[in-house]
């Protein structure tokens, strides 16, 4: 029998806050963070975003996983307009864009880390998990290593923990990777994919346009991966 990992005996027992938003990347993470032995503590946000498709696989998401609890918090982004995912006057692009794209919501990241912040204080726990994506994504500013880096730092300085010595930690263990090799990890650590939902325009049943920015990069992704895509589409 082989030794159990370093990283495991070092987290077993220690609590997660972990960002699922329902999507390929985050249970990923998800399943990253409990193979390093955390109690995970999963995390969904409803912001005011185009469908409910993806939080409804967050839900089915922290059952599969058994999580120690999962909130889902409430915060309407889509009081300030000015992205495709919150604004119904803005439409979903279908091709790819020069720039930053129209479905990047302001600030989403950091509103997000930091209500995960709060929870971290509250609940002892001292390490965050997001998935955020450096390779394979549309060019948002707040999946970039440099601002995690920044986050955590002022995080740090932030915090009644973290002032007092419990430094937190945010964890991206999949910021550098390609979405063929995020989903070649995910399915090692025996994720089923077909729970997840990714798209940008899911109809109620959860079926995926098939043209958006994240499911041209989830298509992507499996058949680089060299592995059947168990997304329902609606078109393909």
């Amino acid at each position: 029998m082989s030794a159990p990992h370093p990283q495991k005996l070092l987290s077993k027992g220690k609590k997660a806050i972990v960002l699922i938003s329902g999507g390929l990347d985050s249970t990923t993470t998800l399943a990253i963070a409990q193979s390093e032995g955390f109690e995970c503590l999963g995390l969904s946000i409803r912001y005011g975003q185009r469908h409910d498709a993806e939080l409804d696989a967050a839900i089915k998401i922290a059952r599969e996983f058994n999580l120690a609890e999962h909130r889902i918090i409430d915060v309407d982004l889509s009081v300030f307009k000015g992205s495709a995912l919150t604004d119904s006057t803005v439409r979903v692009p279908d091709r790819p864009a020069a720039g930053i794209p129209v479905t990047y919501v302001p600030a989403r990241n950091t509103i997000f880390l930091s209500i995960a912040l709060a929870w971290s204080e509250v609940s002892q726990a001292q390490d965050i998990f997001i998935g955020v994506n450096a390779v394979d994504f549309s060019g948002y500013p707040d999946c970039r290593p440099e601002y995690i880096e920044a986050y955590q730092g002022m995080a740090n300085l932030a915090t009644k923990a973290g002032v007092e010595g419990q430094r937190l930690m945010i964890h991206t263990p999949i910021i550098s990777l390609t979405k063929s090799e995020i989903i070649q990890l995910g399915m090692e650590l025996g994720i089923d994919y077909s729970l997840t939902v990714s798209c940008y325009s899911a109809d109620r049943k959860g079926r995926a346009c098939g043209v958006c920015d994240a499911c041209r990069f989830r298509k992507q992704g499996f058949m680089e991966a060299g592995i059947e895509d168990p997304t329902q589409y609606i078109s393909k």
